[in-house]
């Protein structure tokens, strides 16, 4: 990749960035389609970000990812939003052409599962109620699911996401529960999605939250957790012999959104999953 004086830059905004994965990714799809876009990571202190909004702008920064603790916040800044990431309050994705707001994360979740199964007409059970937990759930209803069930261990955050979604008019049959009843909502889902920290690195061997006894065949089985690669869950998953779905794959197809949405242009997906692997030392 060479910068030239032309050269369009795209970037992410968080704080920290250091360990991000997302320049390797894009940079190596730009290489490959031969665009002339180059990707950095930007440390952005929280009470910088309408300095960083607005110094973006005045230097034609095409666009941004947005990463933790700016993900809300940003959104104060922006002049647009689509409408399912001003229903999950949340924007990972900046377009400046528009000065528009996206989240991408859901329709990563949503990609990564329909690799392996359609979410249309499928039960969903969702293990969590945080940030992504909402992003994906919102995705999943727009996807056309049946039916969502949203457990957490604090069950007012879950009664609380699952009445957001229900009055989204995206989907009739949301519900919620605690997470220590998920094995009696698991025998008759189609699709788990976790979305808990459960088995990421360095705790490699939580408990699971379900075990592979629990599972039956036909179960797809998504982690959103992506270091390691197969997590406590999915490892119960294949035991059971449902099918898994790797958290990598969220990132990569998330990472694919942003890069349509700035291009235009198809992402080369199996170059950026090279580039996410290889930087990831698999």
């Amino acid at each position: 990749m060479k910068i030239k004086g032309s050269t369009n830059v795209v970037g992410l905004i968080g704080h920290p960035v250091e360990h991000s994965f997302s320049p390797p990714m894009h940079n190596a799809a730009f290489d490959e389609l031969g665009l002339d876009y180059a990707y950095v990571a930007f440390d952005v202190n929280p009470n910088d970000l309408k300095t960083a909004i607005e110094g973006a702008q005045s230097l034609n920064v095409r666009g941004f990812n947005v990463t933790i603790p700016h993900k809300v916040n940003v959104m104060e800044y922006l002049d647009e939003l689509d409408e399912v990431a001003e229903l999950i309050g949340a924007v990972n994705t900046i377009d400046f052409k528009s000065l528009k707001g996206y989240n991408t994360d859901g329709i990563g979740a949503v990609r990564a599962i329909e690799e392996v199964s359609s979410i249309k007409n499928k039960n969903v059970v969702i293990a969590g109620a945080g940030g992504a937990s909402r992003a994906i759930s919102f995705y999943i209803a727009k996807y056309g699911a049946e039916a969502i069930t949203i457990l957490n261990r604090n069950e007012s955050k879950a009664q609380s996401l699952a009445s957001d979604v229900s009055n989204s008019n995206l989907i009739d049959s949301v519900n919620s529960d605690s997470i220590g009843k998920i094995a009696d909502y698991v025998n008759d889902a189609d699709i788990l999605i976790d979305t808990t920290p459960l088995g990421m690195h360095p705790h490699v061997d939580d408990e699971p939250i379900v075990r592979a006894e629990e599972m039956h065949d036909d179960l797809v089985v998504f982690d959103a957790v992506y270091n390691p690669n197969e997590t406590v869950l999915l490892k119960e998953a294949v035991k059971a012999g449902a099918k898994p779905v790797y958290g990598i794959k969220m990132l990569l197809y998330q990472g694919a959104e942003s890069f349509r949405i700035w291009t235009g242009r198809d992402a080369p997906i199996d170059v950026m999953e090279h580039a996410l692997n290889q930087f990831l030392g698999r």
